[in-house]
């Protein structure tokens, strides 16, 4: 699902900019490469919801005078976290890092809600102590008519990818 991975990406942008090292899976070589915190992202179940009458936003003028149809849509869900580092007090570091982008630095469309984290653990496969969050969170995507208002657009994660689309 596109959405999905406009939102781990976003987040993974997020963290990178707020100086966590951030990746969508865990990279084997990583261990023995860095030894500085890394968090991996993930994106759970999401729940869709309509925003506005079948998600029917309004219209939208551009500057060129062309009025466009906007649409929105509303995914509720969780994102997972995974901080990594070979040391407590590092692996620690940089869970408040991800805390603080989490809830203060994402990008507009990402409302964050709860967040909670489990106890740091030591995870014998890589070697490397873990911390694990959860952010439940809502992501906001908007959709708009193509110039002939025949062609349905992509939804895009609000506020992130305002880059020229293709019909």
């Amino acid at each position: 699902m596109k959405e999905l991975r406009q939102i781990r990406d976003a987040v993974i942008g997020a963290l990178r900019d707020g100086g966590l090292e951030a990746e969508a899976a865990f990279p084997a070589k990583w261990a023995d490469e860095r030894k500085i915190p890394l968090a991996t992202v993930a994106v759970g179940a999401m729940e869709g919801k309509h925003i506005g009458f079948c998600g029917y936003l309004g219209q939208r003028q551009e500057e060129s005078g062309q009025v466009r149809e906007v649409y929105g849509k509303r995914l509720e869900g969780v994102i997972t976290v995974d901080i990594r580092a070979g040391r407590a007090a590092v692996c620690e570091g940089g869970g408040e890092t991800a805390s603080a982008v989490l809830l203060g630095g994402l990008p507009e469309g990402i409302r964050p809600g709860e967040l909670s984290w489990e106890a740091l653990t030591w995870e014998k496969e890589t070697g490397l102590f873990l911390r694990r969050g959860k952010l439940r969170c809502e992501a906001l995507f908007l959709a708009e008519a193509g110039e002939e208002g025949e062609t349905f657009l992509d939804f895009i994660l609000k506020g992130v990818m305002q880059h020229e689309r293709n019909p």
